[in-house]
């Protein structure tokens, strides 16, 4: 099939035009699964990154032949490489978009005021909350503890830096929460799919 294409088009265009451009979408694929792959690992979904990674290899095995079978075609060496690269950042991309997970959201405030408005807008969301009193370097504080899902992080993040700006808050990766009150997820399909093949998930 692949020869018959080629009888079509020139060599010179296929050599130096279309197997770099396949190369290069292989990378691009085979590494964004790669990312995600171990992105779905750390967060404890193990039944996904098998699938992931048969995919991801095949991928790349075809690329490889492809390089190897032409090691005079330098333009193939670029488009292997810039293909890595770009695979690399499309991966990132795609762990933000698809917003794997859960995240605990550290609050850390001075002002009582500004205390009790996060902790009520995070009850009235349906977040569990956990109040602490402690002593910073300047005096008393207030930490709001709550376990959240990353698809609501960009929203309160947001609520924060616009009605209390100067409120200190850290987030921290999550692999594993057991009980406890949880906000439920909403509608992204990928998000429910690997929620329901992760073992560990046992919220209600």
């Amino acid at each position: 099939m692949i020869d018959m294409a080629v009888a079509f088009i020139s060599p010179e265009l296929y050599a130096y035009g279309i197997l770099p451009l396949l190369i290069f979408l292989s990378r691009v694929a085979d590494v964004s699964m790669e990312t995600i792959r171990v992105i779905y690992i750390s967060r404890g979904i193990k039944y996904l990154a098998p699938i992931i990674a048969f995919f991801e290899i095949i991928i790349w095995l075809l690329a490889m032949e492809v390089v190897l079978s032409d090691l005079a075609n330098w333009i193939n060496f670029f488009a292997y490489a810039f293909g890595f690269a770009t695979g690399t950042y499309v991966g990132l991309v795609l762990e933000e978009k698809l917003s794997i997970g859960m995240v605990i959201l550290r609050i850390i405030t001075t002002e009582t005021d500004a205390h009790e408005g996060i902790a009520a807008f995070l009850a009235r969301e349906q977040f569990g909350v956990t109040n602490i009193d402690a002593c910073g370097s300047r005096g008393d504080v207030r930490i709001i503890l709550t376990l959240i899902n990353r698809t609501d992080l960009a929203r309160i993040t947001g609520y924060l830096r616009e009605n209390y700006p100067r409120t200190f808050f850290s987030i921290e990766d999550v692999r594993y929460a057991n009980e406890g009150v949880f906000r439920p997820k909403k509608g992204h399909s990928l998000i429910g799919i690997a929620g329901l093949l992760n073992p560990w998930n046992t919220k209600k």
